[in-house]
């Protein structure tokens, strides 16, 4: 019977939970028809019009390294790349289908390509695998709720093999983790209504997973999808429980925490515009400052967040990402010590901004100045060893002003005349305790 290793377990999440920001990348076939990844599946395009795609498939301007380039410049520290997503192509040479970038005009593949260049980085390896698929022919189709031919009945299910859709769909998975060398994370998408746990044979799947990759961090959503936490969160984890929570475009209001009230490891999967494959009129990108925010943001709250990236059909970042990337870098080159490792502080939200935390370290993130010197709330003076920029290490000095005096029991900061921070974004003071 299981047992859940709590040791094992938290050796293996180290340093999942000091790298903090990661990178998605969401690229296929979809990125030709340009309008997203579920295209297939909203448009309910028939296989047969769907292959069009493939035999067009040619990114000609593919170089995983200069996504892995762009990873490491933003201050990423893993990437996790959809490997298989829900239509089924296989960016890897899969000896189970021939609907695989190796039978393209590309010819190559992609996912030995991508690992190679990631690992080169210095960065970890993350492969995304669909449990899904649409193209599998003993995948059911009529009356599911997602199949392009869900509403299909001439599409019916009669003569469909389930289980030997699970056994190609577990071939593919061992064939990930045995072909590529180690991998680093295994991020599964996704169960729903009866699709869930051992309906995906979760056991059998995770015991082969584990057996060839000891060490991989595995997402949770074996059991559920973006919502619910799984089984790691009711104090008595299946087999296949996942690693961390996984939410989806939204950010926990309160991080996550089990039924015991202990914070639970958990990624945010937030997309730049509203799409997460390459949607060629979708220009509504979250501003670069926004979501500098929102990942200091997911830090304070104990999180991750994995930000989304959907390269076009020649293989490129759209340009608008590549901006926000490049600004979100040159903010991480000055403060990741506020970010790498650091988690939950012991201090209650400010007004200004949010707090992150490490060792006898407090980072204080500024979104807007104060009026009169900054205070610090939840922090005595005879507890303060010293107070720094982050970004320029400057000394800022406990401001001893009589504006605050009604106030003997908070900290302020004093941080000079000029009323406009350093940082227009976020800056970073650094408040070190004795």
């Amino acid at each position: 019977m299981y047992q859940f290793d709590k040791a094992e377990y938290e050796k293996r999440m180290e340093w999942y939970r000091e790298a903090r920001f990661g990178m998605f990348i969401h690229w296929g076939l979809y990125a030709i028809p340009a309008r997203g990844e579920w295209v297939r599946s909203v448009e309910e395009i028939p296989r047969e019009d769907y292959m069009k795609y493939f035999y067009e498939f040619n990114p000609t301007d593919y170089d995983p390294k200069k996504w892995a380039q762009a990873a490491r410049d933003a201050g990423m520290k893993y990437v996790v790349l959809t490997a298989k997503h829900h239509d089924g192509f296989c960016l890897f040479d899969s000896q189970y289908t021939d609907f695989k970038s190796t039978n393209t005009k590309c010819g190559r593949d992609l996912v030995a390509e991508y690992v190679e260049a990631v690992r080169e980085a210095g960065l970890k390896v993350g492969l995304y695998f669909s449990l899904i698929d649409w193209y599998h022919e003993d995948f059911p189709h009529y009356g599911d709720r997602n199949h392009p031919m869900r509403n299909h009945p001439e599409c019916g299910n009669e003569g469909r093999d389930f289980d030997r859709y699970l056994t190609y769909m577990h071939n593919q998975v061992r064939e990930i983790c045995t072909n590529y060398g180690k991998i680093d994370v295994l991020w599964f998408d996704f169960s729903y209504d009866q699709l869930r746990g051992e309906a995906w044979r979760g056991t059998e799947l995770i015991d082969m997973v584990r057996s060839l990759q000891p060490e991989v961090i595995i997402d949770n959503r074996l059991e559920v999808s973006g919502e619910g936490y799984g089984s790691l969160a009711t104090g008595n984890p299946a087999p296949y429980h996942g690693d961390f929570v996984s939410p989806e475009q939204m950010i926990p209001p309160n991080g996550i925490q089990d039924v015991n009230g202990e914070d639970l490891a958990w990624e945010a999967c937030v997309t730049m515009n509203n799409n997460w494959g390459y949607h060629a009129t979708d220009h509504y990108f979250k501003p670069a400052s926004m979501l500098i925010k929102k990942l200091v943001e997911c830090v304070s709250k104990g999180g991750n967040m994995l930000l989304n990236v959907g390269p076009d059909a020649r293989g490129n970042i759209p340009e608008e990402s590549m901006e926000r990337l490049a600004v979100i870098g040159a903010w991480m080159r000055k403060n990741s010590d506020s970010i790498y490792g650091c988690g939950k502080a012991p201090v209650g939200k400010p007004d200004f901004g949010r707090v992150t935390a490490k060792g006898k370290k407090l980072y204080f993130h500024l979104y807007e100045n104060a009026i009169g010197p900054v205070p610090l709330p939840g922090l005595k003076k005879e507890d303060i060893a010293s107070i720094r920029w982050l970004a320029t290490g400057a000394e800022i000095p406990i401001s001893t002003s009589w504006v605050h005096s009604d106030y003997p029991d908070i900290v302020f900061a004093n941080l000079g005349p000029d009323p406009v921070l350093p940082d227009e974004i976020d800056t970073v003071l650094e408040v070190t305790l004795k």
